[in-house]
């Protein structure tokens, strides 16, 4: 049985949004920023070029999809008009997925409020 290896690279953007779902009064639909960490792991057995992927590639990957997202407003985004944690580790996976087909999670946090959600694929 050949190992299997996962590997994970990390981002990070900042981004305002507002979440009208709930009470008229509630503190979500009022427009507010979060600081967003992203990491993606990619899963599988190791290459002939003796790595999974090149975790370079991943980097630069990744990074321009949290380029798409920072300091601007989430809800403006395609797919993002709720932008939840949830949608938006959809948003990288689906940006990700082609180039990366052993893609096995995405983790997005807001560590400044302690809030992460996990997309395993």
């Amino acid at each position: 049985m050949k190992p299997v290896f996962e590997i994970t690279k990390a981002a990070y953007f900042d981004a305002a949004h507002y979440i009208e779902q709930g009470p008229s009064d509630h503190r979500y639909r009022r427009l507010h920023g979060h600081s967003f960490k992203v990491e993606v792991s990619v899963r599988g057995e190791m290459l002939d070029a003796g790595w999974v992927a090149d975790l370079d590639t991943l980097d630069v990957a990744l990074k321009a999809v949290a380029v798409e997202l920072d300091h601007g407003l989430l809800n403006d985004k395609p797919g993002l008009e709720v932008p939840t944690l949830e949608r938006l580790c959809l948003y990288f996976a689906e940006r990700l997925r082609s180039q990366f087909p052993g893609l096995s999670r995405v983790a997005l946090s807001r560590p400044t409020i302690g809030e992460t959600c996990v997309l395993s694929l």
